[in-house]
């Protein structure tokens, strides 16, 4: 049942991912972060949101 509901609903599922991966990755940059500001992906928000959300597209596939 679930397998059927995640083939008719993939990019459902997808979008669900990004978000949380991009959520996740904010969390990140909030939570742990960089306090320097030297490490490139750490030390800023978008960066941090947009890798999460890569990551979230990449673990969904």
């Amino acid at each position: 049942m679930v397998k059927d509901f995640l083939k008719e609903h993939k990019m459902a599922v997808r979008i669900v991912a990004v978000c949380i991966g991009g959520l996740l990755g904010f969390a990140y940059y909030k939570f742990i972060g960089c306090r320097t500001g030297s490490c490139p992906i750490t030390s800023n928000p978008y960066i941090s949101i947009i890798w999460g959300a890569l990551l979230g597209f990449v673990i969904s596939g």
